[in-house]
């Protein structure tokens, strides 16, 4: 019996041997050599592997089948994406998502080779490794950069690394600095590069309750600061509004407190950082805490020198604090009555807990209470009594030089109704360069005297298309007047020439006292020429582009809104140099120059001294006497408009 069974025994051996031999050997048995006869120099296609792609990866030891352990002949087909979970059994299990997208549901998440690499895979520590700590940015950037992914993946931020390479901490890691924050250190949690959660998750790196705890890695006593003061506070009891790190300093731009465009720079700090909390209605009256800091710290000195850009005066964390802020009445607060002495003494030494002690934050500033107030309502009255009586003595003054100049032998320039189209278009133009102008600079003090108060500004814009309908009726009134015989008239004395050019020349040389001799003007000189010219230019771009942005829900359908665009651009800067023309061309030459002033009456009565039109005009007075004589001799008149008989008044 025995020796059956040893038989059997020698049977079954001798049947596996054979199965065995005739079995094709496993993957494990073939050498990388092996693999190497089909994968080099191949061109890429099947993939290329050399020695030199090898060397140096943290993987050299090992065999091909190591990784592709489902290979079982050789050649073989397409083998199946490698499971580095294998051997990497813990970064296996943390990397169920990145970011929202989730494993085996997204195809677009990074897998091991995205970010690692293929067969020449690098230790994390070698300066050449995709996920060295300093190469991080661009490993993260070839997706995060690319803008149609981001598309995609619905991604608003479309480039996080462009900008964190302009950062403090970017700007250490391209310098070579290993210790310097990069993408892993923000974003990975519990320490696994491999656990990147989305903002939302209570669990991420990014959440807005653990970015204190997130940023404490590297700023580990900041982090301590931050969560003994208010904010720190209000974030551990879940208060959402309450300001974290990021919500100061920013996120991937993060920039050195001494950089101008940092928004916790000395400068920029008060209106950039702190206010956009504690200007907020909203938040102000769920906290209960008092409105018009802004205000209040600008209009002190303070304020003004640091909108001045002085980086050394006082701003709001001179006082508060940086992180460590806390309220007045907490007994360690930089801003508790029994500590302010010592917190005003880092840049007054010598102050008293008198002065220390001063109000600073008020519904209005520490210059409008107290004796500081009456002193400024005593100013206020003084100003207005002293600088008022100056102005009326000026006006006093000037309603008599007036009145000199107007009894003096008048000239008639304008017959009664050019005398009303001058009114009307100088009404309808001051009308519509304030209230066009209130648009624009709605903040000034003189747009919020005119229209600031309760409906003031849908006032505005019902005054501004009024007054524009007004320009443009004037004007037709105006084009009618060309075709009567003193329009005609006007019109053909008003066409520029090269006369004009030549005036221009002679009347600099005058100016310049190069030239003994005035100028021979005739009835308009260049100067009215110019201006009158202008007006029409003027008034057809601004009646056309005016009637476009009037009318812009019907333009819309017809034109594209490109150039609905173009013409608020060139309403808005035709209205800066129709304004800035008056101001300077026309102002000076009927009113401030030394040869009018105090005006040219012609505007108000029609009548100009004749003085005055002898030395502007002799060459209109020398033909209306030419005239004169021609009519007198019986011959007929062909020089311009003459100037009517004289009065005075």
């Amino acid at each position: 019996m025995l020796a059956v069974k040893r038989c059997a025994m020698l049977g079954l051996s001798v049947v596996l041997a054979l199965a065995l031999g005739v079995l094709p050997a496993s993957a494990a048995d073939w050498k990388t050599s092996e693999c190497l006869e089909c994968h080099q120099d191949t061109g890429g296609d099947p993939p290329e592997v050399t020695p030199e792609t090898l060397k140096g990866s943290i993987h050299a030891s090992f065999a091909c089948s190591d990784c592709h352990a489902d290979i079982e002949e050789l050649p073989h087909d397409t083998v199946a994406k490698v499971n580095c979970g294998l051997c990497h059994e813990q970064e296996a299990t943390d990397y169920t998502r990145h970011g929202l997208g989730k494993v085996g549901v997204n195809p677009d998440i990074p897998t091991c080779v995205s970010c690692h690499g293929t067969h020449n895979i690098l230790g994390v520590a070698e300066k050449e490794s995709p996920v060295n700590p300093l190469n991080l940015p661009t490993t993260c950037g070839r997706c995060h950069e690319d803008e149609n992914f981001a598309e995609k993946e619905g991604i608003r931020f479309k480039h996080p690394v462009k900008v964190y390479t302009n950062s403090v901490h970017g700007r250490a890691a391209l310098g070579g600095i290993y210790s310097a924050a990069t993408c892993n250190d923000c974003h990975s949690t519990d320490g696994s590069a491999h656990k990147i959660l989305p903002p939302g998750d209570v669990n991420s790196a990014i959440n807005h309750f653990n970015i204190a705890h997130t940023c404490g890695k590297c700023h580990k006593y900041i982090e301590q600061d931050y969560r003994e003061g208010i904010h720190g506070q209000l974030t551990e009891r879940g208060q959402v509004e309450s300001p974290i790190c990021t919500t100061c300093h920013g996120e991937h731009n993060i920039l050195p407190t001494d950089d101008p465009r940092s928004p916790v720079s000395p400068s920029r700090l008060a209106e950039a950082t702190c206010s956009p909390c504690h200007e907020s209605a909203n938040l102000n009256e769920k906290y209960e805490l008092p409105t018009g800091r802004l205000h209040s710290f600008q209009d002190s000195y303070h304020g003004l020198k640091s909108k001045a850009g002085d980086v050394t005066v006082a701003n709001c964390a001179s006082c508060h604090g940086a992180h460590r802020i806390l309220p007045a009445d907490d007994p360690t607060s930089t801003i508790n009555p029994a500590n302010l002495q010592h917190t005003c003494g880092g840049c007054h030494p010598s102050i008293t807990a008198e002065i220390a002690a001063t109000p600073i934050h008020q519904d209005t500033t520490g210059l409008h209470t107290g004796v500081a107030g009456l002193v400024r309502k005593i100013y206020v009255i003084l100003i207005v009594v002293v600088i008022g009586s100056m102005a009326l003595h000026w006006l006093i003054d000037l309603l008599h030089q007036i009145r000199i100049v107007m009894r003096k032998k008048q000239v008639r320039r304008m017959e009664g109704d050019e005398v009303v189209q001058h009114f009307v278009l100088a009404l309808a133009f001051t009308v519509l360069v304030l209230s066009g102008f209130s648009l624009r600079f709605y903040e000034a003090w003189w747009s919020q005297w005119l229209f600031g108060w309760q409906g003031g500004y849908t006032f505005r814009g019902e005054l501004h298309r009024v007054a524009g309908v007004v320009l443009l009726l004037a004007s037709v009134w105006h084009f009618f007047f060309l075709f009567s015989r003193r329009g005609r008239t006007f019109l053909k004395d008003m066409l520029p020439g090269m006369h004009d050019f030549t005036q221009f020349g002679e009347m600099m040389g005058f100016n310049l006292g190069l030239r003994k001799e005035h100028p021979h003007f005739g009835r308009f000189s260049y100067v009215e020429k110019a201006e009158y010219w202008a007006l029409v230019w003027g008034t057809a771009v601004m009646g056309i582009t005016g009637l476009m942005l009037w009318f812009d829900n019907f333009f819309v359908n017809w034109l594209p809104k490109g150039f609905l665009d173009v013409m608020l651009v060139i309403h808005y800067y035709e209205a800066w140099l129709a304004f800035l023309a008056i101001v300077i061309w026309h102002m000076y030459s009927t009113v401030f120059s030394p040869k009018m002033y105090p005006m040219n009456p012609s505007w108000l009565t029609g009548f100009m001294p004749e003085e005055q039109f002898k030395a502007e005009h002799p060459a209109a007075l020398a033909a209306s006497n030419v005239e004169k004589a021609d009519l007198k001799n019986g011959k007929g008149g062909g020089g311009g408009a003459a100037p009517e008989p004289t009065k005075k008044h």
